[in-house]
């Protein structure tokens, strides 16, 4: 597995547009997530957007043969690189993959782990959305917990027309435990700026929490109480906005998820997404773009079933 410089990958990566050659540190990083699919034909560009003041690192995979496309928005402490599985399952259906990190994630700029305010991600992804054909109109959507919230939100707010699917992943409206994390937050509030993140298994797969925990340069380290303030100011304005009957996700929810709020959570897209059909995964705990192997080939075959 090939090893990268990480502040030299993100001082040197040139404009989106731009459409450069990947250097050696591009192909070092694609390789040392496993998201180098060019031997099987596919063009992938990496390079930076401009959205609300970030730099916004911003990846596109494109099959020989693309017949759609998918756009991929990620969860909180994590970054695009980390959804390989995903990205090979949506290029194996010929679909173009536009995928980017989140401010303060991965490679992109900002703080580590925090946001000011929740709408920054809606302009983050608004300035995404501006390099799609059609803004996103004929694309499948899919997000995972932090990432399915800020869809979610877009959804909900702007009304864009989607015509393609709409896929919300161990979606975020409250984390687990919500009345304690509003305690300590305001306990801590006063005092630091963030807390040391304690990683859980959030996944079957050992594998993959090894990587989190003892390799993974870009994975998030704490949790910020900046990043909370705006997720308390976020969730009653998103629970005022109105539902809407224009889109119909496919939810997919680990009933072993103790990560998120899911029971709640579910009941307020169900209101929010009257059309809105659910995958409860009893083995399923929260990563379930990185779930092991049966869990995610179970609800894999489920969205395939239920594909437009």
């Amino acid at each position: 597995m090939s090893c990268f410089d990480a502040r030299i990958l993100i001082n040197n990566l040139p404009t989106f547009e731009s459409n450069v050659p990947a250097t050696a540190d591009v192909i070092a990083y694609r390789r040392f997530y496993n998201i180098d699919f060019t031997e099987q034909g596919c063009k992938q560009q990496l390079g930076m957007i401009s959205g609300a003041g970030f730099n916004i690192a911003t990846q596109r995979f494109k099959p020989a043969v693309s017949q759609g496309q998918a756009l991929l928005v990620h969860g909180y402490h994590d970054h695009h690189a980390l959804y390989g599985h995903l990205i090979r399952y949506l290029l194996e259906r010929n679909l173009t993959v536009t995928s980017f990190d989140l401010p303060g994630h991965g490679l992109s700029s900002g703080g580590r782990g925090t946001i000011a305010d929740f709408d920054l991600y809606q302009q983050v992804l608004s300035s995404v959305l501006d390099t799609l054909p059609d803004r996103g109109q004929h694309c499948h959507w899919l997000g995972q917990s932090t990432g399915a919230a800020i869809i979610n939100q877009y959804l909900l707010s702007q009304k864009p027309i989607i015509d393609g699917n709409i896929v919300l992943i161990a979606p975020l409206v409250r984390p687990a435990q919500w009345q304690l994390v509003k305690l300590a937050h305001n306990l801590v509030k006063p005092w630091v700026d963030s807390l040391q993140r304690k990683f859980t298994d959030n996944s079957h797969d050992q594998a993959f929490l090894c990587f989190l925990k003892e390799q993974d340069m870009l994975q998030g380290q704490t949790i910020t109480v900046e990043w909370v303030s705006a997720l308390k100011r976020w969730i009653p304005q998103f629970l005022e906005l109105p539902g809407s009957t224009d889109y119909r996700p496919l939810i997919l929810q680990g009933q072993q998820d103790d990560t998120v709020d899911w029971r709640y959570n579910l009941k307020v897209l169900e209101q929010k997404f009257p059309g809105a059909q659910t995958l409860l995964l009893p083995q399923g705990r929260h990563h379930l773009a990185n779930e092991a192997v049966d869990i995610r080939n179970q609800y894999l075959h489920w969205i395939d079933q239920n594909w437009l």
